[in-house]
């Protein structure tokens, strides 16, 4: 797997010099592998939860391209505001001199004596793997209530908030006024605070939706000039796709909808999502179907948004495994490789189940995620749908093919006009890894509820 993705990054880095629509793509040259904190910690997280996944993605994970270790927010929260209270107002938040945020010691006592969270970086660092942490748009309520200093400027918190520019969801940040030189000075020392952590990945929050293309602008400007290569992922979506010229511009992953979770209808509304963004992925410029509801999910509960939209009370969906049936699941990760979605697990790993290792570690579906080309959905008839992909290391095509039906198993196909190819070929499962059969001119396979099959094509 590992040559594989070697292999496909260099293509992807040779073929992206045709466009100059994006930045750097060295940086996520192919879609970015890992774990975030969130779907299993929420706003919980803690320094011990963190090292766990992240010593066993190292120990059984790695070798198959998964790399970052995302921590969510809640970071730099008291542990008193907990998944259910941490939208309440005015969160307690642990801040610099500089009114940046800090970890919160009581979650992550190796922050102690200023350090932030370059102990814990080192640390999965020494792993092999990658460090990622999440942040919020704007600059914390404390900083302006304070009045506290920007760096870099002769500015001061409360020069550069935009005061009714605050998120609808959060309230411990207050938008920034990017006319004000202060702002870009502001995102500039956060930037350089994070690379000094040895931060790899940023998912920024409350940026897409609505878009702030100000701040977006101004962090991806901050991130080039700390020095340290970065990964920039955009939330929540859904991004408008109107944005795209700035998004390839300016982030290297964006949100495609709002939360993902281990429920049917999230799953069948992707099909849809996918399909409108299909296409517009390029080296080091993703669009993010979200993360992976897969595995042992909310261990510490839900918010009340998540149990809302599932339909449940938060004692009913707390400290379990997901939701999603095997075949559902196996649809997921079908869709999410076939569409070349970033992928990010969000279950407590050391607590993984059979089916979900079994996908998470399938080195021929990965490589469709991490190693093809021209992907897109060939049609939608009903509850029949059909995606196609080139591999970039072969002449062999891929297939997924999809039953949405909710009751009944049907039958999928493709031809071989659609692939551009002709004559008699063999078709492997690759979830399987097995040669099924030669065939001519069509391929076509039953297919259970709400299940899914993906297939290569041996030229």
């Amino acid at each position: 797997m590992k040559k594989v993705m070697l292999f496909a990054a260099l293509i992807m880095l040779i073929s992206s010099k045709c466009s100059q629509q994006h930045h750097d793509v060295g940086i996520a040259a192919r879609p970015p592998m890992g774990w975030n904190s969130w779907d299993c910690f929420g706003s919980d997280v803690s320094e011990d939860q963190v090292k766990a996944n992240a010593d066993w993605m190292a120990e059984n994970l790695l070798e198959f391209g998964w790399e970052y270790i995302v921590v969510d927010l809640g970071w730099y929260l008291h542990p008193d505001r907990t998944i259910h209270t941490f939208k309440e107002p005015r969160p307690p938040q642990s801040i610099d001199a500089y009114g940046r945020l800090v970890p919160d010691l009581n979650k992550f006592p190796s922050a102690a004596n200023g350090v932030g969270f370059k102990s814990l970086a080192d640390y999965i660092h020494s792993k092999g793997l990658k460090f990622g942490i999440h942040i919020m748009r704007g600059i914390p309520w404390q900083a302006v209530e304070q009045n506290l200093p920007i760096l870099g400027s002769d500015s001061k918190a409360g020069d550069i908030i935009a005061p009714t520019d605050t998120c609808v969801w959060y309230d411990g940040l207050i938008g920034i006024d990017m006319t004000h030189p202060g702002g870009q000075a502001y995102y500039h020392s956060i930037a350089k605070l994070y690379a000094e952590w040895g931060v790899d990945y940023i998912k920024a929050d409350d940026m897409c939706q609505p878009y702030h293309a100000a701040e977006i602008a101004g962090l991806h400007q901050a991130i080039a000039a700390s020095g340290r290569p970065i990964v920039l992922s955009l939330s929540p979506g859904a991004a408008p796709l109107e944005q795209l010229p700035h998004l390839r511009q300016n982030a290297n992953l964006w949100r495609i909808s709002p939360d993902f979770w281990d429920d049917w209808k999230f799953l069948y509304r992707q099909f849809e999502l996918c399909r409108l963004w299909e296409g517009t992925a390029l080296p080091g410029a993703w669009p993010d179907a979200d993360m992976l509801p897969i595995g042992k999910l909310r261990k510490t509960g839900p918010d009340d948004y998540i149990a809302e939209h599932m339909g449940k009370t938060p004692e009913e969906i707390t400290d379990e495994y997901s939701r999603f049936t095997d075949i559902e699941k196996k649809t997921l990760m079908t869709l999410w490789c076939i569409f070349r979605s970033p992928l990010m697990l969000g279950g407590h790993l050391p607590e993984s189940d059979e089916t979900t290792f079994s996908l998470i570690t399938n080195d021929q579906a990965l490589e469709v995620n991490q190693a093809s080309l021209n992907n897109r959905q060939v049609y939608r008839n009903g509850s029949a749908i059909a995606w196609a992909a080139d591999m970039s290391n072969s002449k062999d095509k891929v297939v997924a093919l999809f039953n949405v039906d909710d009751v009944q198993s049907i039958n999928v196909s493709i031809g071989w006009d659609a692939l551009g190819v002709s004559g008699d070929h063999i078709v492997r499962d690759l979830w399987t890894g097995e040669d099924i059969g030669q065939f001519s001119s069509l391929f076509s396979v039953e297919l259970a509820p709400h299940g899914s099959g993906m297939y290569r094509i041996k030229l």
